[in-house]
């Protein structure tokens, strides 16, 4: 379960990388938002039901709150253009990593393998980890190429 959970906090963060941030309020505020909505989209596409939004929303929402009060629009910026950065135009294998000296919050990203889907969409496999206080989280995705050149994650 607590792998579950970290795997869950770091797409969050990672989807939230590509979301951007409005400054409308608390970082919480914002994170949590942003991860209720996060979790009923990972719910949704999980087929899971209204059970499974239902329980996406709370704990995206919990998990997003947690997240968003701890890194500021800073951390966010920086994993933003890192992520790019490894999705775009990094080899497979290769690290891009980003630190914020301000508050010494650090991350990777690592692309793992490219691929192209059943419907020609240019995707690829990646790890992520997110250092805040010297405690890594890491999690694995997969993220497909829009249209538009942004990067959405897929699972």
């Amino acid at each position: 379960m607590a792998r579950r959970a970290a795997a869950v906090v770091s797409i969050m963060v990672f989807g939230m990388t590509f979301v951007g941030c409005a400054n409308v309020g608390t970082k919480a505020t914002i994170g949590g938002l942003g991860g209720a909505a996060a979790g009923g989209l990972i719910g949704a596409a999980a087929k899971g039901g209204p059970a499974g939004i239902a329980a996406g929303v709370l704990v995206g929402g919990l998990l997003g709150g947690a997240v968003g009060h701890v890194l500021d629009q800073r951390d966010q910026q920086m994993a933003q253009q890192a992520a790019h950065q490894a999705l775009e135009k990094t080899p497979s294998g290769v690290t891009t990593e980003w630190r914020n000296p301000d508050n010494g919050h650090t991350g990777t990203v690592t692309p793992k393998r490219t691929y192209q889907s059943a419907r020609g969409q240019y995707c690829r496999e990646y790890t992520q980890t997110i250092s805040i206080g010297g405690r890594p989280q890491t999690s694995y995705g997969t993220a497909c190429r829009q249209p538009d050149g942004q990067w959405k994650i897929v699972s």
